[in-house]
C-alpha cells in the first residue's frame, strides 16, 4: 500500500520546481484508480493551502475507444484552479513539457449531481466557449506512465484559456480548427469528444464524489491530439458558431 501523502507531495513537490521526475508506479509500486484520485485529492489540499481556489473540472480520456482499449468504463477527470487560467500570453518555461490542445468549455448555472441527462446538463448551462487546454505532465518525457500515474498527477492538467462566453447552444457535429503560427495544425468535428461535448459534462457529474458547484468551469476533453508548445507560437482556435480563442507562448 502506498503512501499517499508521500507521492502527493513529491508531484508538488516537482510542479512547483518545474521538474520531470519518475513515474509513481515505478518508483513507489501500483495503486489503483480510487487511490490515485486521493492523492490528486491532496495535491489539490496543497494548492488551496497556497491560496489557490477551485474553478472547474477537466475531462480526459474521453474517446470511449481509447477508454475501452484501458478498459474504463468512464472517462478520468482533473481539477482546475484560477491560478491555472491564462488570458492573452503562456510562459512556456513556467512548465516541463507543456502541450496544447484544443476544446469546448461549458460553464454552470445551477448545481448538478447523480445521474443526470444531456438536457438537464444543458438546462444548467450558463454558456459555452471554445477552450484551449495546456496539458503539462510532471513524469519523465510525458511518457511511459500508467492512467493512477495520470490521474494522481491531476490529469496532466495545467493551463486553460477560455475564448468569450456564448449563450448555450447545441455542441454537436461543430467544426473545430486550431492554428499555430497561422497554419492548420489540428482539425476536427466536436463529436469527437466523447460522441457529444454535453455528454463529457454528463460523465463528469456522474464521476464527482460530490455535487458539481454553480458557475463550474468545465473542459469537455480534447478533439485531437495536442501539439508540444515553444515560446513564440501563435495559437487559435476556431469552433464554429462559437468564436475563436486565442494565445501567445512566450
Amino acid at each position: 500500500m502506498v503512501d499517499e501523502d508521500l507521492l502527493a507531495k513529491e508531484l508538488d513537490e516537482a510542479l512547483l520546481a518545474r521538474r520531470e521526475i519518475a513515474p509513481l508506479a515505478r518508483t513507489h509500486g501500483d495503486f489503483d484508480l480510487p487511490a490515485a484520485y486521493r492523492i490528486q485529492e491532496r495535491g489539490i489540499a496543497m494548492r488551496l493551502a497556497r491560496g489557490e481556489r477551485i474553478v472547474g473540472y477537466k475531462m480526459g480520456l474521453t474517446s470511449a475507444a481509447k477508454r475501452a482499449q484501458m478498459s474504463l468504463g468512464l472517462p478520468i477527470y482533473g481539477v482546475l484552479t484560477d491560478a491555472m487560467r491564462v488570458e492573452a500570453s503562456l510562459r512556456v518555461g513556467d512548465g516541463v513539457h507543456p502541450k496544447i490542445e484544443p476544446e469546448i468549455a461549458f460553464v454552470t448555472k445551477r448545481e448538478l449531481s447523480g445521474h443526470i441527462s444531456q438536457s438537464d446538463a444543458f438546462a444548467a448551462l450558463q454558456g459555452v466557449a471554445p477552450a484551449l487546454e495546456v496539458l503539462d505532465s510532471r513524469f519523465t518525457g510525458f511518457k511511459y506512465f500508467s492512467l493512477p500515474d495520470v490521474v494522481a498527477d491531476n490529469c496532466s492538467s495545467w493551463r486553460f484559456v477560455l475564448g468569450p462566453l456564448r449563450e448555450p447552444r447545441d455542441t454537436g457535429g461543430l467544426s473545430m480548427r486550431m492554428r499555430v503560427d497561422g497554419g492548420t495544425a489540428q482539425e476536427a468535428d466536436s463529436s469527437a469528444i466523447s460522441g457529444h461535448p454535453l455528454e463529457s459534462l454528463v460523465q463528469l457529474v456522474q464521476l464527482l464524489p460530490h455535487p458539481l458547484p454553480a458557475g463550474s468551469i468545465v473542459l469537455a476533453g480534447a478533439a485531437t491530439v495536442a501539439e508540444a508548445l515553444r515560446p513564440g507560437m501563435e495559437i487559435s482556435l476556431e469552433v464554429e458558431g462559437l468564436g475563436r480563442v486565442e494565445v501567445r507562448a512566450v
